[in-house]
């Protein structure tokens, strides 16, 4: 009885571990593009809310993230903001330090030492318009120091699980030592979507910053052109929300972005794309185009139009029986899923599940009864492709009652067959033995001299 009550939890951690784990691993690419590879060094497009991975290449390679480093920035800003280091209307002072920090060429709004902004309009100038400056003043203000700060989002990174990424300072700008990959910087966009304030922020298009004491208001345009059609209107797409930009050289073109359609959510990111020129089919004018912001469209197109949510397992489908000891009611109880399961699949699967999918199940050989509805029995995994998208525990039914006959006749076995039982009985038979023995050698000692004072002989009387 232990053993199978050990049986039963062992499968239950077991499934839970399972069920943590992306239904896509995240080794390796994936997928395909019916045009072609996404053209960029990497390339991840993934479902946030399973995190199955519909699209991967080289997402796992060191690559320069550029102004995506931004990302981190902000997701640090905001947790002071929850711990009460900042607050949302508190007042910053630029300081020398962290506007010369930074090349006066790179990106930036123009701010001056000195000049005095809201940590929310501050946030706006570094998620919108992509200002380095603004990214060190928050620094100053998060950790003391650019450096402190820059340790604090290396600590972070490798929290979140991020074993690929390392950044020398705040804001992406060039360095060999400041790397990540498509992969963690999808572990650090996860973890910033978790904050309410931070996809309203990245997903905002256009923002007035007011006046400061040193500069008249500024006017922000999102740097991100599937959301914001002020320089170009060639890249916009129905449902995209943020979420950053980055270039350099160095970096080439990239972009973390999130997009939704009828009722689903996709994250990309691309890094290392080009910016190319080509040839009006109509005007036969050149003109470029940047594929960090085409070859995402393509990956959500793709992910909208190639996959669709289909439920793989319903919680109320009696997968099999279980064979049970110790009832006189029934011999068996059916198994169901413990949960309804619907996964993000290739559409071509539609309407034939049932024969594509390969399920695995395994159950305890038997189950002794009482059996509780419920009762966790076994588990089942299914897989299409040798993807596995989905291990679920098998449950018990319904309730099983034990007989009592049964019971004390298995408890009576079970105690009889324990090893202390069997040695208490060669106890008592060997001391029922020696018993014997030695009472059969006294009634030997006793007739072979004749019994003693009691025996048959008659003297002479005296007289």
């Amino acid at each position: 009885m232990k053993t199978r009550r050990f049986f039963s939890l062992f499968l239950s951690l077991l499934i839970i571990a399972l069920l943590t784990v992306p239904a896509l691993a995240a080794d390796g690419d994936t997928g395909s593009i019916a045009e072609g590879e996404i053209r960029a060094k990497a390339a991840l497009l993934i479902d946030p809310d399973t995190e199955e991975i519909l699209y991967a290449r080289n997402i796992h390679e060191r690559l320069y993230p550029a102004s995506l480093t931004k990302i981190m920035t902000c997701l640090l800003v905001l947790e002071a903001i929850d711990d009460g280091t900042l607050t949302r209307d508190k007042v910053l002072t630029a300081s020398e330090t962290a506007i010369n920090a930074v090349p006066a060429d790179g990106s930036n709004v123009g701010i001056k030492p000195g000049e005095e902004l809201t940590v929310e309009e501050l946030l706006y100038c570094i998620m919108l318009s992509s200002a380095n400056e603004g990214c060190n003043i928050f620094a100053e203000a998060v950790s003391g120091t650019i450096d402190a700060f820059v340790e604090k989002m290396n600590a972070k990174a490798a929290a979140l699980g991020c074993e690929d990424t390392h950044f020398v300072n705040t804001n992406g700008l060039p360095d060999s030592n400041h790397y990540t990959t498509a992969w963690d910087l999808y572990l650090i966009t996860k973890e910033a979507r978790k904050h309410p304030d931070f996809m309203p922020l990245v997903n905002t298009a256009h923002h007035e910053v007011p006046a400061t004491n040193l500069h008249e208001a500024r006017s922000l345009w999102s740097t991100n052109y599937l959301i914001c059609g002020y320089r170009t209107k060639s890249y916009l797409y129905p449902g995209a929300e943020g979420i950053k930009t980055g270039s350099t050289s160095a970096a080439g073109y990239c972009l973390v972005s999130s997009a939704t359609k009828n009722g689903r959510g996709v994250v990309s990111v691309v890094l290392g794309a080009e910016q190319v020129e080509r040839v009006g089919e109509e005007d036969g004018k050149p003109y470029k185009v940047t594929e960090s912001f085409s070859e995402t469209v393509r990956l959500f197109d793709w992910g909208f139009d190639n996959f669709s949510r289909q439920v793989i397992v319903t919680a109320d489908e009696l997968v099999c029986e279980v064979p049970v000891t110790l009832s006189q009611e029934q011999n068996a109880v059916k198994v169901h899923p413990d949960q309804e399961i619907a996964r993000l699949l290739p559409k071509e699967l539609e309407g034939h599940l049932e024969e594509e999918m390969e399920r695995k199940i395994t159950h305890v050989d038997s189950v002794e009864a009482p059996v509780t509805k419920g009762q966790v029995l076994g588990q089942m995994t299914i897989s299409y492709n040798d993807t596995v998208y989905a291990t679920v525990n098998l449950l018990a039914d319904e309730d099983v009652a034990a007989s009592p006959l049964l019971v004390f006749r298995r408890d009576l076995l079970e105690f009889l067959h324990r090893p202390i039982v069997w040695a208490a009985a060669a106890a008592a038979l060997l001391l029922i033995l020696v018993i014997i023995v030695v009472r059969v050698r006294a009634s030997s000692r006793q007739r072979r001299y004749g019994g003693g004072s009691r025996s048959g002989y008659k003297g002479r009387r005296r007289k």
